[in-house]
């Protein structure tokens, strides 16, 4: 007869995976809610879902009517997400007026009067002209009509003849 001796159970505790690296997918995330941030303070939101709602609208309104490089250039200049919202967007057939402009956007928030649109679309564009700097600013506004200017945060100066 064989006696075996029971020997003591040896737990080894599970391995944690070492944390992830950040990718550049976490980061562009990150560009992202850092975007949508300033729109809600710069608009006064009470959530950032709100601002995040309020930043696609205008970001596809924009994205129709900004072409070329200028387009590129755009939406290369914002976190992925945001330019990615400008860059799906089908060119207009013919250029909005600022005030059409707003007025489009109206038409695309529940319960927007002009008033309220013109709020809305300015707090996206000031923050926007502020992430992508002046000269990128300058050429978006070259593609667009007179009176944008105001709705990203700059005074529009008249031409004197």
């Amino acid at each position: 007869m064989t006696v075996t001796t029971p020997q003591p159970r040896i737990t080894v505790p599970a391995q944690t995976p070492a944390p992830r690296p950040r990718t550049r997918d976490a980061a562009e995330d990150t560009g992202w809610l850092e975007l949508t941030e300033a729109v809600r303070e710069a608009g006064q939101y009470t959530t950032r879902a709100e601002a995040e709602r309020i930043t696609r609208i205008v970001l596809s309104a924009l994205g129709g009517h900004v072409t070329g490089d200028e387009r590129v250039a755009l939406a290369q200049a914002l976190p992925r997400e945001a330019g990615r919202v400008i860059a799906s967007q089908i060119p207009a057939t013919h250029p909005l007026t600022a005030r059409e402009f707003v007025d489009s956007v109206a038409t695309r928030i529940e319960g927007a009067t002009p008033a309220t649109a013109r709020w809305d679309v300015s707090s996206v564009l000031s923050v926007l002209a502020d992430r992508i700097g002046e000269t990128l600013t300058t050429r978006v506004l070259s593609e667009l009509p007179p009176g944008y200017a105001l709705l990203f945060g700059r005074a529009e100066l008249a031409a004197m003849a």
